[in-house]
């Protein structure tokens, strides 16, 4: 009797599931077929995701043995291409390369491209410093201390990935522009930077020792 329950039971399942199959197949076909299509859409992306970066690698590296050969009009011209067209890591650095490039034949206008790298949020905080570094290296000579200190103070502080040659350039700078007292500052803390690197060390050592010496009171 029980064996004859269960096939009963076993019956009315089987029953159950053709019908909810008969009402709900379509759903669930449609689903697989969404399913496979994101997959299949994914991983076409990622080919071609993975062959731009491939194309944009290649590209940098022909623009670099062209900035290797002095060729460097040709080599501003190609990483500014790549800078609009690469992909989102080869763009910031073609931008950077194509300033670099340009700062042989116009330092003024390669300083503007670093400042329009340093003004863009999008590329990350630290791509932002060195460009900011980069700009000031070039306009160092001849900028104002005061114009100076507005591009690097944020740069020279104490966690800041790039201090040390903030620190450098903003002594420089001022020592330049005879500001004794900003030179010092600078010089002092440069000093004090257990993480300072040698070479930068001794060179302020001796910057110091072109300043006068501090009037005793």
């Amino acid at each position: 009797m029980s064996e004859l329950f269960n096939e009963v039971d076993e019956e009315v399942r089987r029953e159950q599931l053709k019908k909810l199959w008969d009402k709900y197949s379509i759903f669930f076909i449609a689903l697989m077929v969404l399913v496979v299509a994101a997959v299949g859409g994914w991983r076409g992306y990622q080919y071609l995701e993975g062959k731009k970066a491939a194309e944009a690698g290649a590209a940098f590296e022909k623009a670099a043995e062209l900035s290797d050969q002095d060729k460097h009009a040709e080599a501003e011209a190609a990483f500014a291409e790549l800078a609009v067209k690469a992909p989102s890591g080869y763009r910031t650095l073609s931008r950077l390369r194509a300033a670099a490039e340009a700062a042989a034949r116009d330092p003024k206008a390669a300083a503007k491209m670093y400042d329009d790298i340093a003004a863009d949020r999008g590329i990350g905080g630290e791509w932002q410093d060195l460009a900011r570094i980069r700009a000031a290296g070039l306009l160092v000579d001849s900028a104002s201390y005061a114009d100076m200190q507005q591009r690097l103070e944020a740069s020279a502080e104490p966690k800041s990935t790039f201090r040390h040659t903030a620190r450098e350039m903003l002594a420089l700078s001022a020592w330049r522009n005879n500001d004794t007292t900003a030179a010092r500052k600078w010089l002092d803390a440069i000093a004090d930077d257990g993480e300072t690197p040698p070479g930068l060390r001794s060179r302020a050592e001796a910057l110091q020792a072109l300043l006068p010496p501090v009037a005793k009171s």
